[in-house]
C-alpha cells in the first residue's frame, strides 16, 4: 500500500512538473502541444513583428525566428508529434527571416496547417501559404505590398535590383504554395489607391480565398479537422 501511494505521488508530481514546463514553454516561445489518446499536434504561434538580424525595441511584441527554427526541426523529427498548426497574427517584419521560416515550414513532411487570425500581413502572406493547407477566419486581413528597406540605402542600380529580385522570390513562393496567379499577386502589391502612405492592398478572408492565396475560410475546429485528415 505504501509503495502504491508513493508511486501515485510521484506520478502526480511528474504530471505537475510537465504542466509547469508546458506553461513556461508557451510563455517563452508561444509553443504548445494539443494531444489526446490518439494524436498529438504541435501549435506554434507567429505573433507581432518577426524579428530578424536586429533586436526590436522594448515593449514591441515580436517573434524571434532563431527560436522558431529549432522548434520546426523538433516537430519534423519527433515521433510523438503527428502534425503542426501555425497560428498567425503578424504585422510582418524581417523579410529574410520570414521567408526562411516559410521555406522551413514548406519543406516539412509532417502535416501542416496555417490559420490566420487577426492579420497575416506583409511577409506573413508567404508564411500563411507555406503550410500544406491554409485557413483564414472571416474577420482577418492580409496586406500585400512591395519589398521595402528601412535605413540608409545606397542609391545605385544594384540596390533596386536586389529589392526587385527579393520581391520576385516572394511572389514566386506565394504562387508556388497556393493557387494564386503571379499577375494577381503583383497587381495587389502595386495598387496605388488603397493604402494612405504606401502602395499595396488589404484583403479580407474571403478575398484571400477568392484570389487563391488561402485555401479556405475557417477557424480552429476546421484546422484541427484538416490535421486529422492529413495524419
Amino acid at each position: 500500500m505504501e509503495n502504491r501511494t508513493a508511486d501515485e505521488e510521484r506520478r502526480k508530481k511528474d504530471a505537475e512538473e510537465a504542466r509547469e514546463s508546458e506553461i513556461d514553454n508557451i510563455e517563452r516561445s508561444g509553443v504548445s502541444t494539443a494531444q489526446n489518446g490518439e494524436e498529438s499536434f504541435r501549435c506554434i504561434s507567429i505573433i507581432g513583428q518577426i524579428e530578424g538580424h536586429y533586436i526590436l525595441p522594448e515593449g514591441q511584441k515580436a517573434t524571434k525566428y532563431e527560436q522558431i527554427i529549432p522548434l520546426l526541426v523538433s516537430v519534423e523529427e519527433s515521433r510523438d508529434v503527428d502534425g503542426l498548426l501555425v497560428i498567425l497574427n503578424t504585422m510582418g517584419g524581417d523579410v529574410e527571416a520570414g521567408l526562411a521560416l516559410a521555406e522551413m515550414i514548406a519543406s516539412m513532411t509532417k502535416p501542416t496547417v496555417s490559420l490566420v487570425l487577426g492579420g497575416g500581413h506583409s511577409i506573413g502572406v508567404p508564411l500563411a501559404t507555406a503550410a500544406k493547407r491554409s485557413l483564414i477566419v472571416p474577420s482577418a486581413t492580409m496586406t500585400l505590398h512591395p519589398v521595402r528597406i528601412n535605413g540608409m540605402v545606397v542609391g545605385v542600380p544594384q540596390s533596386f535590383r536586389y529589392m526587385n529580385e527579393m520581391q520576385k522570390r516572394i511572389v514566386n513562393f506565394i504562387c508556388a504554395h497556393s493557387n494564386a496567379r503571379p499577375e494577381d499577386v503583383t497587381e495587389l502589391m502595386m495598387r496605388p489607391d488603397q493604402l494612405a502612405t504606401d502602395c499595396g492592398s488589404i484583403i479580407e478572408g474571403e478575398e484571400a480565398v477568392r484570389y487563391g492565396i488561402i485555401d479556405e475560410v475557417g477557424g480552429l475546429d476546421r484546422a484541427l479537422a484538416l490535421l486529422r485528415e492529413m495524419k
